[in-house]
């Protein structure tokens, strides 16, 4: 019997928040760096509420213009500082609604830096370091970030990525490419059964590679989004994969 949590990006100017949660079993909630303001986290927060869906901070470079997705020069305090400003909003909101955080994920340009460079990583460290609660971060599998977690005591969760083709050093194929998205349904099943259920996940060089799926990730921003989590959701259960 295999489990799976099924996550995505909401909060992002999209506006398909209540046709998305209800096949989610966590979300990740931008918090005015690439997207995102107090209206829209209390909005997507009290809709997340309602499904029971899990819920984390989605922080990022301070940069609205590039949609978080560009590397940003920026000193680490700096940064340090944003990340903090972003997540401490959000928490905020969350007491009003009395719900916890449960993990956070960083975006974007910062998501993919983390998982290479360690001075990136720590900053993320130090910030979920700075709060008493036990908060979880969603992290890529054998990344420079997860092993720094892991050394100061903070729980990773493995995610992949259900609508996106990976490189042979597990990192995501560029956006820029032709071949970054997954964009057919039942490819997009395919893949992420594959990495939960063999642990290994068929990259763009066609070479099987070792992965593991703790929580698969479908982009909210996606225009297929709603219809792409649908029937990821029936396929893992048809095929007896809880989604918790």
């Amino acid at each position: 019997m295999f489990s799976v949590d099924l996550n995505a990006d909401v909060g992002e100017g999209i506006g398909n928040e209540s046709l998305i949660l209800p096949y989610l079993s966590s979300c990740n909630i931008a918090c005015g760096g690439h997207a995102g303001d107090g209206d829209s986290m209390r909005a997507v927060v009290h809709l997340a509420k309602e499904e029971g869906v899990l819920i984390g901070a989605h922080p990022s470079f301070p940069d609205k213009e590039n949609f978080g997705r560009e590397p940003m020069d920026i000193s680490y305090a700096a940064l340090y500082a944003s990340l903090k400003h972003q997540v401490d909003n959000l928490i905020a909101i969350l007491q009003e609604e009395q719900v916890g955080l449960h993990h956070i994920k960083p975006h974007g340009a910062l998501y993919n830096l983390a998982a290479k460079d360690e001075k990136i990583a720590t900053v993320i460290i130090e910030l979920i370091k700075s709060y008493a609660l036990s908060i979880k971060l969603y992290v890529p599998y054998k990344s420079v970030i997860s092993g720094l977690a892991i050394k100061n005591s903070i729980q990773v969760v493995y995610e992949v990525f259900a609508d996106r083709n990976y490189n042979n050093d597990l990192s995501l194929v560029s956006r820029k490419s032709k071949m970054a998205i997954i964009e057919d349904e039942n490819e997009v099943f395919e893949h992420v059964y594959q990495m939960i259920t063999k642990r290994e996940v068929k990259v763009i060089t066609g070479q099987n590679v070792s992965i593991i799926a703790e929580t698969v990730c479908v982009h909210g921003d996606n225009i297929k989004a709603v219809e792409l989590v649908k029937k990821l959701r029936r396929q893992l259960e048809k095929k007896g994969v809880l989604v918790t």
